[in-house]
């Protein structure tokens, strides 16, 4: 049996980061100086001058190419996507907008020269981009954002209260935890602006990650919320919160274009912002390692153009990695991965996601369960992805203060260069993933979950992924005393990759003794789920009663070669 007695950790400087912040905390500013309650007040303008900006960058980018060509493309697009995927939210004259473009198209005749076309057909191309704009743009409103601050923590308190009427008092602090570098981002959220840039697993995330920045007295944040989500209430709530609407239906290059540069004149004006740079949500369940480039580039576009401008304010990356036991829709995540994945060789059930009960009845689970998540907000950086201190610097890797306008100079001058910030992007794209890895915080079901799918990898180590998944319940007993034994081989190396600063653990993995930890793992990976991804049965072995869930909590700690570690003869 494993020893039980509980490993302890010397406190560093490092550990410190990981301990719960008392929040709520001061704001860092009023909210009527808050930008993006000015931009709100000055919506018409913005617009106007969003949509004029876009305007001449399509005109500059398709110089060479016919603007008739590529509007009518576009409507071609437009007409099919109203057609054939209509939604709800859609205006009701979306479809005599499109007719109306396409009459008014000009193409080259023996009436007009080309000039003449394409004066007209650019006046055609800005009424397209208004158009956009007014869709996406946000209408924050500082009475809403008062409402919501009030009623979403008494919302998750009154929960915990009712279902833990029986139970000792709990804190709402101890379940819903915020670590990481704070402190550090008040002191720059006065020095610049924002962009928070965090996992994606979860359709709570959103939620959870406004609510924590709000707790840590941040200014709102503007977000992209996909408008397909917009009911009689979202859509009015979402705006005045600070979203801004995201149609994932529309591919053309105009629309893309528009969202893009709407992200980058913000973060120019100073509005804190918030995007997902994995896209969509993670369907395997482990860290994002590949990172979509369009709205994370938008960050170097506005810094270089603050540089060009001689604009002191300065951008601030900062990765925010989101710590859950139990996800709401692991289920369907992972059984639309699998079949994305093998195809044929994969046949699931499909399920619906449920709505608004189910969330309702996660949330009751999660607060009557001995259950936390841990929102980590980790070290802030240049759009670059040097390291910034206290007061805005940038960072080399010695610590050494550099100047952040050398990388946008070209022939002695601060120049737009499209190549050059395209692989900036991507530099700091590698970056946040490294960041990911590293930030964080390994929770006592991810362990237990990694200990068990590779135990039973092990064991049926002739079967692939898909014959794995389909063992049957009787081939699926793990030993407990192999599984303490690994788990406590795992907790050893992950302790020295803590003292190393390549990954962070939850107090419990520390310091609890082996099968209490076990125990609390196996817990926490049900707290949600009707089947359980572990249990222990009757006779006293470990199993799992969807193999699914179980490969998905698994995989959020994929990427550190760690299975190796895992062995059968004790």
């Amino acid at each position: 049996m494993a020893n039980k007695t509980s490993k302890k950790t010397q406190k560093t400087g490092r550990d410190s980061l990981l301990q719960p912040v008392e929040y709520p905390l001061a704001l860092v500013e009023e909210m009527t100086a808050w930008p993006i309650h000015k931009l709100s007040q000055d919506k018409e303008d913005f617009m106007q001058y969003a949509s004029d900006f876009t305007t001449e960058l399509l005109l500059q980018k398709k110089r060479k190419e016919s603007l008739s060509e590529a509007i009518a493309k576009v409507h071609y697009m437009e007409r099919n996507r109203i057609i054939n995927e209509p939604w709800k939210v859609d205006p009701p004259d979306e479809l005599d907008f499109w007719n109306d473009i396409r009459k008014k198209l000009l193409r080259k005749s023996m009436d007009q020269n080309e000039e003449e076309v394409r004066d007209h057909n650019s006046k055609l191309l800005n009424r397209i981009i208004r158009r956009y704009n007014r869709e996406i743009m946000s209408n924050f409103k500082i009475p809403t954002y008062k409402m919501a601050q009030k009623f979403l923590p008494r919302l998750f308190a009154t929960i915990l209260n009712a279902s833990s009427r029986f139970r000792a008092h709990k804190k709402l602090q101890k379940k819903l935890q915020i670590v990481g570098h704070v402190e550090h981002i008040r002191s720059l959220a006065t020095k610049g602006t924002i962009v928070l840039v965090p996992t994606h697993f979860s359709n709570l995330d959103s939620i959870l990650v406004g609510w924590a920045s709000d707790q840590i007295g941040l200014s709102a944040f503007t977000y992209g919320a996909g408008i397909n989500l917009y009911n009689k209430i979202l859509g009015y709530l979402f705006p005045r919160l600070g979203a801004y609407g995201l149609d994932r239906r529309k591919k053309n290059d105009f629309y893309l274009e528009t969202l893009k540069t709407y992200s980058q004149l913000n973060i120019e004006r100073n509005v804190h912002s918030l995007f997902f740079p994995g896209g969509t949500r993670s369907r395997s369940g482990s860290l994002e390692n590949k990172l979509k480039m369009g709205l994370l580039g938008t960050t170097i576009d506005a810094q270089g153009n603050l540089l060009r401008q001689d604009n002191p304010n300065k951008i601030f990356i900062v990765p925010v990695v989101l710590n859950y036991h139990c996800v709401l829709e692991a289920k369907n995540l992972i059984n639309s991965h699998l079949e994305k994945m093998g195809k044929e060789l994969y046949l699931i059930e499909k399920k619906a996601f449920g709505g608004a009960y189910n969330l309702f009845k996660f949330f009751w689970k999660f607060f009557s369960s001995d259950s936390e998540i841990v929102v980590n907000f980790g070290q802030p950086m240049d759009v670059i992805g040097n390291f910034v201190d206290a007061s805005g610097n940038s960072l080399d890797p010695n610590g050494q203060i550099i100047d952040l306008k050398e990388y946008f100079v070209s022939n002695g001058a601060i120049k737009y260069d499209g190549q050059r910030n395209a692989q900036y992007t991507k530099m700091l794209a590698r970056q946040i993933v490294r960041r990911y890895h590293e930030e964080n915080v390994v929770l006592s079901s991810h362990l237990v979950a990694f200990v068990a799918f590779n135990l039973l990898s092990k064991m049926h180590a002739s079967l692939d992924i898909y014959g794995l998944l389909r063992l049957p319940e009787e081939d699926r007993l793990i030993d407990l005393d192999t599984f303490y034994h690994n788990i406590a081989r795992l907790r050893d190396k992950l302790l020295a990759m803590n003292k190393a600063g390549q990954i962070q653990l939850s107090e419990r993995v520390k310091e609890d003794d082996i099968e209490d930890l076990a125990k609390h793992g196996i817990r926490n990976t049900g707290v949600f789920h009707v089947e359980k991804a572990l249990y222990i049965n009757k006779k006293g072995m470990l199993t799992s009663e969807d193999m699914n869930l179980l490969l998905y909590y698994h995989n959020r700690m994929k990427g550190y070669n760690l299975d190796n570690l895992i062995e059968l003869n004790l």
